[in-house]
């Protein structure tokens, strides 16, 4: 069953998890090279923390009786990222393999009636999302991206999300591949404070150059790494490429992602207002029903958010 795609307005949300690599970095005081998690599956130390993890977050779905989508800690496990860890090509297949395999017994331990859970493997950009200097083409993207949505494939994953993605060429690469495996695949963007993605782009001439180059191949599209108010403007006409948004996840502060890159201090936000935020969103755009968070957000934010929009 395809998990992520788009909901009918006004249909019941469903949560995911929030940032995960703050969380690790800031909250538990752990070095993360490169911002990669997925590392710590290499030991039982690492899986624990992990497992702490995401359990908090199902508590929240469990209670709230929703669905809670179980992204995989693979944002960071492609070929370039890999190999400043000491991956190489098959150490990559195995791992992203193993990440799926983790997030299925947590389902499996945990998913109810319900509350589904299916498992998605997620995918980061090739370059730095905070400094997208380098442009891939469509195809370049989709022959480098293929590997590890193949990995995913292999291993059973329910569907695949491509997070802080930063040029609309890239994010065609990546749907044409998951499409060319059979993998339902969601595109999120991030946009800097002025609404635009990294790149320069307009966030609707992205979503509407990956629909049309495409087919409307993407299950839906997301907004990820910004804070509400950086994107918000840009959707308040309502047009109708909105309506291909389908899920959020936003960080809790309001500094550009220059500033978030070169902080010391993790900043957290108000999670109580980055509720109302998602509150106010959901009010005016039904469609958005997959509900997280990201940079400096915990469970705590998404208990917010879940109480706040349900």
């Amino acid at each position: 069953m395809n998990q992520t795609a788009p909901a009918r307005p006004g249909s019941k949300i469903r949560l995911t998890d929030s940032g995960l690599e703050t969380w690790l970095v800031f909250d538990c005081g752990m070095d993360l090279p490169y911002f990669a998690a997925f590392p710590l599956l290499e030991t039982a130390a690492g899986r624990a923390w992990l497992t702490d993890y995401w359990q908090r977050h199902i508590a929240i779905a469990l209670r709230h009786r929703l669905d809670f989508i179980l992204g995989a800690p693979t944002w960071r496990a492609n070929a370039d990222w890999g190999a400043k860890l000491g991956y190489d090509a098959a150490a990559l297949d195995r791992i992203n393999r193993e990440a799926i395999g983790f997030m299925q017994a947590l389902r499996d331990a945990h998913q109810t009636g319900t509350s589904l859970m299916p498992v998605q493997g997620s995918i980061g950009p090739r370059f730095d999302a905070y400094h997208p200097d380098t442009v891939m083409s469509a195809d370049e993207a989709e022959a480098y991206h293929a590997p590890q949505i193949a990995s995913f494939v292999a291993a059973g994953a329910d569907s695949a999300t491509a997070m802080t993605v930063t040029h609309s060429s890239e994010a065609i690469g990546i749907v044409r591949a998951a499409q060319a495996a059979g993998l339902p695949v969601s595109i999120s963007f991030t946009t800097e404070t002025n609404g635009r993605l990294p790149g320069g782009e307009a966030l609707d001439e992205a979503i509407m150059a990956v629909d049309a180059a495409t087919g409307s191949a993407a299950a839906g599209f997301m907004i990820n790494c910004a804070h509400p108010d950086h994107f918000s403007a840009v959707l308040a006409g309502g047009e109708a490429w909105t309506r291909r948004i389908t899920g959020l996840r936003a960080n809790a502060s309001r500094k550009s992602h220059a500033e978030l890159d070169n902080a010391s201090e993790l900043d957290p936000g108000d999670a109580e207002e980055l509720a109302a935020l998602y509150r106010d969103l959901r009010a005016k755009h039904p469609g958005l029903t997959l509900l997280g968070g990201c940079c400096g957000t915990d469970d705590r934010h998404i208990a917010a958010i879940c109480q706040a929009c349900t």
